[in-house]
């Protein structure tokens, strides 16, 4: 009765080390997964605020003007729209200037503007190039400004830069992963090895005995999953009373779920890769080797 309960505790203790080991592991996938995506929402952001402007000629109306603003308005790469008509031009000159144009030239020479911002998928500058041309033959339009060439390559550059940045730190994170599962797994079959061994004696097959080590394992894995994404939604959760208030608004519960949902079935899957892995280490072992 004694020694049963031994290896009860015994069988409990190596499954508590697994799960916490696996729990460690996937807090960190996971953190490094959720500064991935709230670096993809900043530099998608950084890319919509790329603007140009299309300057009506001084004899259209303001009317046709805003014809030409719902034409842009209904294309794919129009984020948001603003129009600005010769009087709301006029006030923005004497604000900025301090002069009456109407006053020197007798009448109001300014043109009606429509300022928008493109989606982040049109952001390079052939894209750009293309969008200006093709506003450009639009009937009434006198001149398309677009941003620097130079800004948005640079732009663009740093987006690369950072996105393979956190890709390289993404993949080496999960050969660690791999590597830590895979040698805290080991271990927990290996204290089993020779019970593995008795049960090949008596004639259980390789599927067998490696189903319900996998199985367990898995378990490991997605109970680790669960504790994890619990331990980062309380980070979530608590991050605005510590201090970070913005953290919330670029990452949200929704990015969170994605990413609680992929830990998880991360965690399940290395755990169950390792555990056949490590059992069919032993199932092909002769009784002496196990001893090594």
């Amino acid at each position: 009765m004694k020694e049963n309960k031994e290896v009860k505790i015994s069988y409990i203790a190596a499954h508590l080390t697994t799960i916490i080991s696996v729990t460690l592991v996937l807090v960190l996938v996971g953190i490094i997964a959720m500064v991935w995506i709230g670096a993809d929402k900043e530099t998608r952001r950084m890319r919509e605020k790329i603007e140009l402007s299309v300057i009506m000629s001084d004899s259209i109306s303001n009317s046709d003007a805003r014809v030409v603003e719902e034409m842009i308005k209904k294309e794919p790469y129009a984020l948001q729209t603003q129009f600005i008509s010769r009087e709301d031009a006029m006030k923005q000159w004497k604000k900025d200037t301090g002069e009456d144009l109407e006053e020197v030239f007798g009448v109001n020479p300014l043109s009606p503007e429509i300022s928008f911002t493109l989606k982040a998928d049109y952001s390079s500058p052939a894209q750009i190039a293309s969008i200006r041309d093709a506003i450009a033959k639009i009937k009434g339009v006198e001149d398309v400004s677009t941003p620097e060439t130079d800004t948005v390559e640079a732009i663009n550059r740093s987006v690369s830069r950072m996105t393979a940045l956190l890709g390289a730190i993404a993949i080496v994170m999960l050969i660690i992963s791999f590597v830590l599962i895979n040698n805290t797994v080991h271990l927990t079959i290996y204290s089993r090895r020779f019970t593995i061994h008795t049960m090949q004696l008596v004639g259980a097959t390789n599927g067998y005995i490696r189903r319900p080590v996998v199985f367990n394992n898995m378990m490991c894995g997605l109970i680790a999953g669960l504790i994890a994404s619990g331990l980062i939604a309380i980070v979530l959760a608590f991050a605005p009373e510590a201090g970070f208030h913005e953290l919330n608004n670029v990452i949200g519960w929704e990015e969170f779920g994605v990413v609680a949902g992929g830990i998880t079935l991360v965690g399940m899957i290395i755990c169950a890769l390792a555990a056949w892995m490590s059992t069919a280490r032993y199932l092909g072992k002769d009784y002496d080797k196990l001893f090594r």
